[in-house]
């Protein structure tokens, strides 16, 4: 029996070779991948006024966005001296209403014609004159029959996205609704069913025909609804069935080592501590120490805040293994970082005799031949490092854990490269950008986690203040006052030089603008970007030892730079920072008793906005989120100290890709489902593929033979991926 459903585009009604080569840009090259290019959005008889009513509800008061089908009737280009308005005059059945641009008039001119019918969206106004207008409206164009029969039968109309490749063929909107319609009619029986029957049923869901006929053209709300649920269920499940693969593939491995406590360093290298550990650092000390005596190879997530004390359990972790013969490598994402670990800790474990190493690039030839040899015959002990770690000519002797630091600015492929190294290390992966608990039960649900959710006992909250740039003149005050009594500040600028777009300070413009005039009296520094490793460590160190009471920087010191008088940052436009990129400048300061200050500068009126601003997310549409993303980033700010509360907004503001970017993780990304808005159904597809996978890891009895089956021929490569993540 033929394949028709692998058969090329090519061959379906209205297509051809050029329309062909067309879909292929954008990813559509059977007609297959054409039944699974869904609508983005839909329009519904329900929600279509007439002008009439239109009209009516203005009078009543309503301003909200409403949707109308008419027909162009004419269209205008008015010029105002050298301004241009477009205008175009449309009908319905109970009157006339029109559409105005005050933009892109050369652009729009060449859409609209006479006797063609679109639906329009915007919020309706009425003109001095009495006349229905909608102002730059959304539209999209309906074919007259279209128009009619949706009248008429109140069928709900598909919206597909339509790239400049399509439009280059000359298919727009309802051609590619007329190509996919007769795709839909005469191939959508032939796919077949991707979830196994006792699913199906067991979770009600509709068939896999009727959700792809549904998609496309739907009967009614409900069956679109029902729709789909089918398509993000099924999404999640595999999604989940390769965290759970991931999990049973680990357990499966041949075993590792189970590690002794010696007692005796570990009493040593505490005592040594000027500190107590606190209790959340004990708990996942414990946690991590079970791992190690295991057999069982740990998989472990560490997550704590900036400033938790992540390193020291980490140190500790490394010293089990050190003490039992074996090596330990910390991996970090730059150069500047990897170098201060190794300063630290080598100094730390000296009283202990134990050797440390550090591998970066710009290392000179024979100082790395040299760290090269001290690795692979296992003199060393300790390694730090960079991606320099997972090079070809690095051989290690008995690598027995793996740490990788601020794990989620590393690749999978890069993390795989690294294990491979040891024979079965133990692997602990730390963030201090926490997971809200949506993303650690999908990217990072494999794993064990552990939280160190308090900080140091003698640790202030930072106090954190919005200010606007009339109040520069005071911020630079207080500088001057506090470094009086040893406080040192860092001034954050996002950019290293001018640019015309943004109307951004610059770091070195304003660095010779502060030694010049406001700091003139203090010891003024400067770090970017454009510097090499070597200077920026240069520049950090002379900041470390006081000979700067103030750094200018860009976003450098934004990860694991820490300085115990640095106790004021000052973060310039702050509105063009991420929150995880606010969170981690603030938590440069605070590293030590003294209370420290986190002050936030942006334009006046937009300080006067966020300090007003009632952050409720409960309370706000999507359309306000959307309008008000800078300031309940700020806002949050000023309302949470904690990284996990503000992973939560974040979340809710950027979406989950954005956050940690599944790319990296070697899981698919999600195209139909949203972790947040979905959360129920995450759950409910994560315990049933969970269960299966528990019950049948390699997916060999022949209830699960669709599962195996849709996973080799959709996933294969995730899996593979997902083998070493």
């Amino acid at each position: 029996m033929p394949d028709y459903l692998s058969q090329s585009v090519q061959y379906l009604k209205s297509v051809g070779p050029k329309r062909a080569d067309s879909f292929a840009k954008i990813g559509i090259k059977t007609i297959k991948d054409l039944l699974l290019y869904f609508p983005t959005r839909y329009l519904d008889r329900s929600t279509i006024l007439s002008s009439i009513k239109i009209l009516q509800y203005i009078r009543d008061g309503y301003d909200g966005e409403v949707t109308i089908i008419g027909e162009v009737v004419a269209k205008d280009l008015i010029r105002y001296g050298k301004k241009q308005i477009y205008k175009v005059r449309m009908k319905d059945g109970g009157g006339y209403f029109e559409c105005v641009w005050f933009q892109g008039a050369k652009y729009f001119k060449e859409i609209f014609n006479q006797g063609e019918f679109y639906a329009v969206s915007a919020k309706p106004v009425l003109t001095k004159y009495g006349h229905l207008q909608f102002v730059h409206p959304d539209f999209d164009r309906l074919a007259e029959k279209e128009s009619k029969e949706f009248m008429h039968t109140g069928k709900i109309i598909p919206f597909y996205r339509v790239p400049k490749d399509l439009r280059a063929a000359n298919l727009g909107d309802f051609s590619l609704r007329r190509i996919i319609n007769n795709a839909v009619d005469n191939y959508s029986e032939k796919i077949q069913e991707t979830l196994p029957e006792h699913i199906v049923s067991q979770k009600k869901l509709l068939d896999l025909n009727s959700t792809i006929k549904n998609l496309h053209f739907p009967d009614s709300e409900d069956t679109l609804n029902t729709a789909r649920y089918r398509i993000k269920f099924e999404e999640l499940f595999y999604f989940e069935c390769m965290v759970a693969l991931r999990k049973a593939i680990i357990k499966k491995k041949r075993k590792g080592t189970a590690y002794k406590i010696h007692s005796e360093p570990l009493k040593i290298f505490l005592d040594s501590l000027p500190y107590q550990l606190t209790t959340a650092q004990l708990k996942v000390l414990s946690e991590i120490r079970k791992d190690l005596e295991s057999e069982e190879p740990m998989n472990r997530l560490l997550q704590g805040d900036v400033g938790s004390g992540k390193t020291i359990v980490a140190l500790i972790s490394m010293l089990i293994v050190i003490t039992n013969g074996f090596q330990a490598v910390l991996m970090a994402p730059t150069e500047i970082l990897a170098d201060q670990h190794f300063k630290r800790l080598s100094k730390m474990l000296e009283p202990l005799g134990i050797n440390v190493s550090v591998l970066i690039g710009g290392q000179k030839k024979s100082e790395r031949t040299r760290i090269l040899n001290d690795i692979s015959t296992g003199s060393t002990k300790l390694i730090i490092g960079t991606h320099a770690l997972i090079e070809e000519n690095v051989e290690y002797d008995r690598l027995g854990l793996i740490i990788i630091d601020e794990q989620h600015r590393f690749g999978v492929v890069q993390r795989s490269k690294l294990i491979r190294k040891g024979i079965q290390p133990d692997v602990l992966v730390m963030t201090a950008t926490p997971i809200p608990r949506t993303l650690s039960m999908t990217i990072y649900g494999d794993l064990d986690t552990s939280i160190i959710d308090e900080m140091p006992l003698n640790r202030k909250p930072v106090k954190t203040y919005l200010r606007g740039e009339n109040k520069l003149n005071d911020v630079y005050k207080f500088i001057v006052d506090k470094s009086k009594v040893g406080y040192q500040a860092f001034l954050v600028y996002p950019l290293v030089e001018e640019s015309e777009k943004l109307e951004l300070k610059a770091a070195e413009t304003y660095f010779n603008d502060l030694t010049e005039n406001h700091l003139k009296e203090l010891n003024v520094g400067l770090i970017h970007g454009r510097m090499s490793w070597q200077q920026k460590e240069n520049v950090m160190l002379d900041f470390a030892e006081k000979k700067y009471d103030v750094l200018v920087s860009t976003t450098v010191i934004e990860v694991g730079i820490d300085i115990p008088d640095a106790n004021i940052i000052i973060i310039n436009d702050a509105f063009r920072f991420g929150l995880s990129q606010l969170h981690q400048l603030r938590g440069r300061v605070g590293r030590s008793d003294k209370q420290a200050y986190c002050i936030l500068i942006t334009k006046n009126e937009f300080a006067v906005k966020t300090n007003q601003f009632n952050f409720r997310f409960d309370y706000l549409s999507e359309e306000q989120i959307e309008k008000n993303k800078s300031i309940i980033r700020l806002n949050a700010m000023l309302k949470y100290s904690s990284g996990f509360d503000l992973a939560e907004v974040d979340l809710k503001l950027r979406g989950p890709g954005d956050i940690f970017g599944t790319k990296q993780s070697g899981l698919p990304e999600l195209k139909y489902a949203d972790v947040v808005t979905d959360y129920n159904l995450l759950i409910e597809a994560r315990d049933t593929a969970f269960e299966i996978i528990l019950d049948d890891p390699s997916l060999s009895k022949e209830k699960n033979s669709v599962i195996k089956k849709n996973l080799k021929e959709n996933f294969s490569n995730n899996i593979l991926l997902s083998q070493i993540a």
